[in-house]
């Protein structure tokens, strides 16, 4: 009974960060509150974060040992079921804190890796999060194996599995992903088929950090129910709806969100994924204008962009969120624990406008402000792609109708 009852409570947890040479106090507390946001996307309850300043990670242990002592116990006395550290451990340093901590561990990765496999919906994610995992898995045969095939479902029930048995459970491994991998080069085989049916429709892509409100921009301009909600990777398959504005049609791709140090696994595993942003013929870039490293989030979506050679496309750079920006009301202001000098929205506005190659536009998709224009600013660059490939269907390109303007 008692087993029952606890097994609906999240599992407790507590976040470890470290600020080194090559990532400074202030980067470390954004990634320390993005790391709060994919342990809470997964159902992790955060007790407490442990940060620590190092010239460089502790090769053995990632921190130091006063630091590991004092997480130690903090989890004994208050009950703490996991522990999530912000980087990549390596294998040697995931078996010294297991037997330092004995507890579930989990690293960035991990993390990231777990969230996909809950929100994988298809086949195809199913097969690429599965590969990824096994990947990440390999070089790491701990008794963490255990864990990882409980949540996979497996019936595995090794304890402390012997050399002889790691090396058997790693050739297994190696052979699943071998079968995955061929699974995969089948589903993307019939992926590519599907596109090609498609015909030669105009393919505009939504891309762009996670959390951003892709799936509700896309919800209303195809007026389809996509899922979309306030957590990281709400979108992890990739949705394709036709849309018409005014009479003209094409395709619209809502694609999954992109991340800082998201794990090598998962970008080889996601490339097919991302094929509907490398057949695309526009892209419609859309950032969190009320975050408050949304600079950051841009040049991370467009590092990228530029790894699939998808960079120097035709893009509407969409700031979302302006209900929710933070207008400053003096002359410096706090945001995100930073002092930050007054920008005001409507000078926002104005400096990317001048500033960019992409035409841009501020809207809120939730409150439908500036719909109408995004719209208009979409139907245009379609047209201008559709009258190229078309040259016969200039009955289509008609002024929005007045009933389009009341909207």
């Amino acid at each position: 009974m008692s087993d029952n009852s606890t097994r609906l409570k999240p599992e407790r947890a507590v976040l470890v960060g470290l600020s080194h040479r090559d990532q400074n106090a202030e980067k470390l507390s954004e990634y320390m509150d993005e790391l709060e946001f994919l342990a809470h996307t997964l159902g992790l309850e955060t007790i407490k974060s442990f940060t620590q300043n190092l010239d460089a990670p502790n090769p053995k242990t990632f921190i130091g040992t006063g630091k590991l002592n004092e997480i130690v116990q903090f989890s004994k006395e208050n009950d703490i079921d996991v522990v999530v550290f912000d980087d990549d451990l390596t294998p040697s340093q995931l078996r010294n804190l297991e037997k330092e901590i004995e507890l579930k561990i989990y690293d960035r990765s991990l993390l990231i890796l777990d969230i996909f496999q809950a929100r994988a919906q298809t086949s195809q994610s199913k097969t690429q999060v599965e590969l990824a995992r096994y990947e990440y898995l390999l070089p790491r045969l701990t008794r963490m194996w255990t864990h990882l095939e409980r949540q996979r479902g497996g019936t595995a029930t090794r304890g402390g599995s012997g050399e002889k048995e790691i090396e058997t459970d790693r050739r297994l491994i190696r052979d699943q992903i071998a079968l995955l991998k061929k699974k995969l080069q089948k589903i993307d085989k019939q992926m590519r088929t599907q596109r090609g049916n498609r015909g030669a429709m105009v393919r505009v892509a939504l891309v762009g950090y996670t959390n951003v409100g892709k799936s509700t921009i896309m919800n209303i301009l195809s007026k389809s129910d996509v899922f979309a909600e306030n957590k990281l990777f709400a979108t992890l398959d990739t949705t394709v709806r036709k849309v018409v504005v005014e009479n003209l049609p094409f395709l619209l791709a809502d694609t999954v969100g992109f991340i800082r140090k998201i794990p090598h696994q998962l970008i080889e595993s996601f490339k097919s994924t991302l094929d509907e942003v490398r057949e695309a013929d526009i892209l419609v870039h859309v950032v969190d204008i009320s975050h408050g490293q949304f600079e950051d989030h841009i040049k991370t979506v467009e590092k990228t962009l530029s790894e699939i050679e998808s960079l120097d496309k035709p893009t509407i750079l969409v700031f979302n969120k302006v209900d929710q920006y933070p207008e400053p009301p003096e002359e410096e202001w706090k945001w995100e624990g930073e002092i930050k000098p007054a920008i005001k929205l409507g000078d926002l506005e104005k400096s990317w406008m001048a500033h960019q190659d992409h035409q841009t536009i501020f809207i809120s998709a939730t409150q439908k402000i500036n719909i109408v224009k995004l719209k208009q600013v979409l139907y245009d660059k379609v047209k201008e792609i559709h009258a190229k490939r078309f040259p016969y269907n200039s009955y289509l390109y008609e002024l929005p109708s007045d009933q389009e303007k009341k909207d």
